[in-house]
């Protein structure tokens, strides 16, 4: 690595200190929320259901749903920040220098354009993992010790399904590099922000349509009508030819297979776009 090479990096930190902080802000106000969840809203409900007699009215129901939701509520802040990503990548990090002519002025100042796009996407990508790394530990430790507290399970929900594992830093990293092909596609800030979110946004929209079938589901047929355990995600059900019953379903072992081939097509994707934008950037300046 030359000598350019950690003067460029310590030059995008500057230009995008102000990112990286609303980042790094956002990180720990998510901490606190599943820090509060997990250490205090939980315990005081363990505490509400051990104490209240049979003819109290403590509303341990209410207060079980409300901690559902908040809960929900916090995943599918975790889950779908990607959103946010792909929308500063292609309206800040990449589509603001090239509308405004700073990207070619740093070209001509002896850094090569795959160098300078190397430097763009290596800052967010390492700040991206690092946190989402982070929130994801922190949200499993919030949520498996009291999926209890809500009626049924509900790994199979969006927010949660991508909270809990490494789909969610891989949306954000496929998030980046979309945004920067995008805005290196279009060189302006508005259009590429909303033409990387929308297609984002699609990418999301396909994969959670077809994530029930990304892995060999179950079959179950009895001669009558039955229901399967809470925690099955159920993907279909009907009758069969001799009038019988059936139902296919992923159990939560699956939530891993499912998970992981989910992660593995983001990441694919994650790839074929930052090819890409290295590829557009060598040939328009070659």
């Amino acid at each position: 690595m030359s000598a350019a090479a950690p003067a460029l990096h310590r030059t995008v930190l500057r230009l995008h200190r102000t990112a990286l902080a609303c980042w790094a802000l956002f990180v720990t106000a998510v901490l606190g929320g599943l820090g509060w969840l997990g250490g205090v809203s939980a315990p005081h409900i363990r505490h509400l259901e051990a104490t209240c007699a049979p003819s109290d009215l403590c509303n341990i129901p209410y207060v079980g749903w409300v901690y559902g939701e908040r809960l929900d509520n916090v995943a599918s802040v975790i889950g779908y920040g990607f959103l946010a990503v792909a929308a500063y990548a292609g309206g800040a990090l990449i589509g603001r220098e090239m509308e405004t002519g700073t990207a070619q002025l740093a070209w001509t100042q002896g850094v090569t354009p795959a160098r300078w796009l190397a430097a763009k996407l290596a800052v967010p990508a390492l700040a991206l993992t690092a946190g989402d790394g982070v929130l994801v530990a922190a949200f499993r430790w919030a949520w498996s010790p009291h999926r209890d507290l809500r009626p049924g399970d509900d790994w199979s929900f969006g927010g949660i399904f991508l909270a809990r594992g490494p789909a969610t830093p891989a949306y954000a990293l496929c998030a980046l590099a979309v945004g920067a092909l995008t805005a290196l596609l279009l060189r302006r800030a508005l259009p590429a922000l909303a033409v990387s979110l929308g297609a984002t946004g699609l990418l999301h929209l396909v994969l959670a349509r077809v994530r029930p079938y990304l892995w060999p589901r179950l079959t179950r047929t009895e001669p009558h009508a039955y229901e399967l355990d809470d925690s099955a995600w159920q993907v279909a059900q009907g009758r069969t030819a001799g009038g019988g019953y059936r139902a296919t379903y992923h159990p939560p072992s699956h939530f891993w297979p499912l998970h992981l081939m989910e992660t593995g097509i983001v990441l694919a994707a994650a790839a074929l776009a930052t090819a890409a934008a290295f590829a557009l950037v060598r040939r328009r300046t070659a």
